[in-house]
């Protein structure tokens, strides 16, 4: 198939026809191709990965076949694996490199058709000399999806402007277990918070022209014990009302166009396998048209970890056959294996097929199939090619917008728990700044924050970034003090040395500043992050021994947090001066937290997970049913120190004038109050409305309460505003006895708090009529209409 516009011109193959649809474009080049040309499209190559293996992730060469560029180019590449985000490479430099790969990829084969680059994107585009944002967990501290959506939008641009396609982000895992290692790379433990933040995130990827992958679907955060890759036991009742609901509105309100596959079994069925959930359910029911791509060695762990496949042609087949377009990172399955099940007749041709159109409808959308498509991008535009060295620091991918939007991320996410009123610090004379993350540069990052996910295999290589350590900023905060800094233990070691020295300094000073934490690594090199799972929420090492002998001193304490996950703080809960918690805020982070210490900064976060009252109560989650409650009949109390959404700020304010216009209605209606909030402080600060929903009699076992919706409100000094409010029955549903979603008849309880544990109002509600239906084209949100009185 070809096409002209002119009969006088060359012809055209359909494929590269731009008028036409990228669904036409795509099936006239499957038309064309050779088998062989068919599956090179479904793989992608990690030409950067380190040759000792392991540096990135366990069984990296294990998983991995050797291959011969010269061999396979000649037949096309579908993906090229983080080009930036294997080794230290100036940006400028790596476009340069990804320009000239693509080209070679490009001659090669008989098509042009170049490869999809990707990246991991995570907090921050994962390049050397990229901005460090904060920390998904940081995004859900925020409560502010619109902050989170101009970030992701930044975050794109800086990916597309170098080259890249792709983005790994983000991620939609709840919370179930906070021992868990990539707690710190989710948005917390409640499925409304989370879906709403990462459809933000999503949205601003996709508006930079950037394809957004959310992950991990679906169930990877509710492994067993909090242990990484470890099976998952769980129903389908707790899939479908906590797990999925992030993805489905992702989905439908983001438009993302690919999905990473999880790497666990659920009940004994791998996600990669699971031909229900990644066809019947993403595709055929919720209408998602993307790409869906494995997680990195997925398939191939279906026979080495899961043992549900027989060989590695069994593996390609069980994935393609459930719905994987792409394996990624680099082949082991979709190539020879993959022909090999197809000649046996293992896999049809119309598998592989199916997977192709989808990749290559996504190519044509990019541009990629264009008949003028131009490998080089936009930061190498009218640049001298052929001198690399003269292109060393051309492009800067840390600009000062990027470091006030990271600043301002961090400083809404700073969330303090705590404060008798020392809080803000004024100018003190004497700081003793104490603890194992007081002089660290990198306290301030996650483990896919470049420094640590590849810099730290590379200590010859500069930072790339500044990274402030809470002591500089806070001697730049606290000009006139005098700051004494003591380390006092590690953040995990054994040494409880400096502890006598740490107390001496602390009696000395007129307050401590107590910084205290995680080491983000991966697999087993830090105390957070990917394969850093804890076996309790104690503070790692000798923190808290710390801790409780500088409570002892007499000399306020201020304890900050620079973590990846909540931790349970003993004493310091109720014995401290003040609490702060920071979720790894970015390269901006200690600024932020310095100025919520003097008060330059007013905290307005809120917590996105519930901080343990004591360490060992794991797996624990505010949005639990009754029996998961303290009782009389169990020695433990999962009752949480500082409670889900809780956060303090140096502003009052008053919630009052509640009028409810409609307290009951029929199961497809809605209802509508509303009220006022003032800010009766001194000074401009954000109050965070949150509703709670309470369903004290229903067909299966309901959470106590759940969010079904929020607003994070800005209000000056002495400022009002009416706030209206109408929700509709469907935030009521949930999954029925029947295992479909339904709305009841029945009381309800709505709780308007400024926390899980500080309702401010409480409104009984009646839903009247009939047990009520619902697909997934049901409303997800209230309406909030805010005023100004």
């Amino acid at each position: 198939m070809s096409t002209t516009h002119d009969p006088g011109a060359e012809v055209t193959p359909a494929w590269r026809d731009t008028v036409l649809p990228p669904e036409a474009r795509a099936d006239a080049l499957i038309a064309a191709m050779t088998l062989r040309e068919k599956t090179a499209q479904l793989i992608g190559v990690w030409v950067a990965a380190g040759e000792g293996g392991g540096e990135v992730a366990p069984h990296q060469h294990e998983m991995a076949e050797p291959l011969d560029l010269d061999t396979q180019l000649p037949h096309g590449l579908g993906q090229l694996t983080r080009s930036f985000g294997s080794v230290p490479v100036d940006p400028a430099l790596g476009a340069l490199s990804l320009l000239r790969t693509q080209r070679r990829i490009v001659a090669a084969n008989r098509f042009g058709i170049p490869a999809l680059a990707h990246e991991e994107c995570l907090a921050g585009f994962a390049a050397w000399g990229a901005t460090a944002y904060p920390v998904p967990l940081s995004w859900g501290a925020t409560f502010d999806p619109e902050l989170v959506r101009t970030m992701a939008a930044a975050i794109g641009r800086d990916l597309r402007a170098v080259g890249v396609h792709q983005g790994l982000a983000p991620v939609l895992d709840v919370v179930r277990d906070a021992r868990w290692g990539r707690v710190e790379e989710t948005i917390g433990e409640d499925p409304y918070l989370v879906g709403t933040v990462a459809t933000a995130y999503v949205r601003g990827l996709e508006s930079a022209g950037i394809v957004a992958t959310l992950k991990h679907f679906a169930g990877y955060s509710a492994s067993r014990a909090g242990r990484n890759l470890a099976p998952v036991s769980m129903g389908p009742r707790e899939r479908a009302d906590v797990i999925l609901p992030p993805f489905e509105m992702a989905v439908r309100e983001g438009r993302p166009r690919s999905v990473m596959h999880a790497y666990t079994d659920t009940d004994g069925l791998p996600s990669a396998a699971d031909e229900a959930l990644l066809t019947g359910l993403l595709r055929d029911t919720w209408g998602f048209t993307g790409t869906l791509v494995a997680d990195y060695f997925g398939i191939a762990f279906l026979k080495t970890l899961h043992g549900v496949a027989e060989d590695w042609s069994d593996a390609a087949a069980q994935a393609l056959g459930s719905g994987v377009d792409v394996e990624l990172p680099t082949v082991k399955t979709f190539g020879q294996p993959l022909l090999d099940a197809v000649t046996t007749g293992a896999v049809p041709e119309q598998l592989i097929d199916r997977a192709l159109r989808r990749v290559l409808v996504q190519k044509a959308q990019l541009g990629l199939l264009d008949p003028d498509w131009d490998p080089v991008p936009d930061v190498l535009a009218d640049t001298d090619l052929t001198d690399p060295e003269a292109l060393r620091g051309l492009v800067d991918l840390d600009r000062p917008a990027n470091r006030a939007l990271a600043a301002e991320l961090a400083e809404q996410a700073v969330v303090l728990l705590r404060n008798d009123g020392l809080l803000p610090l004024g100018r003190p004379s004497r700081i003793a700044l104490i603890g194992p993350n007081a002089d660290e540069p990198t306290a301030v990052l996650g483990c896919y924050a470049f420094p640590v996910h590849v810099g730290s295999r590379h200590p010859e290589v500069p930072l790339g970034i500044e990274l402030p350590t809470l002591r500089e900023a806070l001697a730049a905060e606290f000009a006139g003090s005098e700051l004494r800094t003591v380390l006092g233990v590690s953040v995990d070691g054994a040494d409880r040395a400096g502890i006598a020295e740490a107390v001496r300094a602390a009696r000395e000073a007129d307050v401590v500043v107590l910084a205290l934490g995680d080491r983000a690594g991966l697999f087993g090199r830090g105390t957070s992050g990917e394969g850093c799972d804890a076996g309790s929420l104690e503070l790692p090492g000798l923190q808290r021994e710390l801790l409780d002998a500088l409570l002892d001193c007499g000399t306020p304490v201020v304890v900050t947090l620079l973590a990846g996950r909540p931790y349970a703080l003993g004493r310091a809960a109720t014995e401290a001066a003040a609490v702060v918690q920071c979720f790894f805020p970015g390269e901006a982070g200690t600024g932020a937290l310095a100025g919520v210490l003097s008060g330059r900064v007013n905290p307005s976060g809120r917590l996105p997970v519930s901080v343990p009252a004591h360490p060992n109560v794991q797996p624990s989650t505010y949005l639990a049913a009754p029996l998961a409650q303290a009782s009389g009949v169990s020695s433990i109390d999962p009752t949480p120190a500082y409670g889900f959404g809780h956060g303090l700020g140096y502003s009052e304010f008053d919630w009052s004038g509640l009028t409810v216009e409609t307290a009951e209605t029929g199961t497809d209606g809605a209802f509508r109050l509303a009220f006022d909030l003032r800010n009766t402080g001194e000074r401009a600060g954000a109050e965070v409305v949150q509703l709670y929903l309470h369903d004290p009699v229903a067909s299966v076992v309901q959470p106590v309460q759940r969010l079904i919706g929020y607003r994070r409100i800005e209000l000056a000094a002495g400022a009002g505003c009416r706030v209206k409010l109408d929700l509709p029955a469907d935030l009521a549903s949930f999954t029925g006895r029947e295992g479909h979603r339904i709305v009841e008849p029945g009381a309800l309880e709505l709780r308007v708090s400024a926390s899980s544990t500080d309702a401010r109002f409480t409104v009984p509600l009646r839903l009247a009529g009939p047990v009520r239906p619902l697909d997934h084209t049901r409303r997800l949100h209230p309406t909030f209409s805010v005023e100004e009185l």
